[in-house]
């Protein structure tokens, strides 16, 4: 159940989801503004974590469907490495409930300063495809990242969206290509996690379905957004989101 029952409640999980989706759908990083609203909203951590990866499971599926259908997603590698991101997803959060996941913070803030650092120098990186075929290193390195960044996900979560662009950017995909295989994988890690959570108890279903329906909304106006407008678009917008998530961490890192 909602742990405040107003419509005002209602009202911030839905916009919250709508803004979530939105970022999340394009760029990733859409748990920036959902898992706080959960947060604000009342919600212990465990149970905002837990509803978070519903809402989450219901946004990466509808913009993973969105890039499908347009032909964004590179199926032959994400039907491989999709399993292996369901896994690591479900192992993160399974993990989680027996370790701390904060000492993970400074090493990911130094990860997503030089993912964000790299990507502003190289001005033309993403913007145009630099593979020539699906090698056999692709696949492999593919069912790694999902392994591992899936783990990640489940165990902590920050900057998840932004190591799968990456990722697949450094993998000559264009950014639009990038986040369609990103959101795809991402769908994976959130759908193991979210099992996970649901095995503790650790999932409030009513608001995790609110939240879920507006990042329904904004995957849709997302995704349908990086298709039409072009790589050129997603990149500063890719910049931008892994920036603010540095600051995230960098505030939570130093606060008291």
């Amino acid at each position: 159940m909602l742990y405040a029952h107003h419509a005002t409640i209602y009202i911030i999980l839905a916009v919250s989801g709508l803004l979530s989706g939105f970022i999340d759908s394009t760029v990733g990083g859409g748990g920036l503004i959902s898992l706080p609203a959960l947060l604000f909203v009342g919600f212990p951590p465990a149970a905002a974590l837990g509803t978070n990866k519903l809402a989450g499971t219901m946004g990466s599926l509808t913009s993973s469907l969105s890039y499908l259908r347009s032909g964004k997603v590179t199926y032959r590698v994400v039907l491989v490495a999709f399993p292996l991101a369901v896994l690591g997803g479900a192992t993160g959060a399974v993990v989680v409930h027996h370790l701390p996941s904060s000492f993970l913070r400074p090493l990911v803030l130094i990860l997503l300063i030089l993912v964000a650092g790299y990507t502003f120098w190289n001005k033309r990186l993403g913007l145009t495809e630099n593979r020539t075929s699906l090698t056999r290193s692709v696949f492999l390195f593919a069912c790694l990242a999902a392994l591992v960044v899936g783990f990640y996900d489940g165990f902590f979560g920050p900057g998840t969206g932004s190591f799968f662009m990456m990722i697949f950017v450094l993998l000559g995909f264009n950014f639009v290509n990038a986040s369609g295989n990103a959101r795809t994988l991402n769908f994976g890690t959130n759908l193991g996690a979210l099992g996970a959570f649901v095995t503790v108890h650790a999932v409030d279903y009513l608001a995790g379905i609110i939240l879920g329906a507006g990042m329904v909304i904004g995957a849709i106006i997302g995704s349908q957004f990086a298709i039409r407008r072009g790589a050129k678009y997603v990149r500063p917008l890719f910049i931008g989101v892994t920036c603010f998530v540095i600051l995230q961490q960098l505030y939570t890192l130093i606060s008291p």
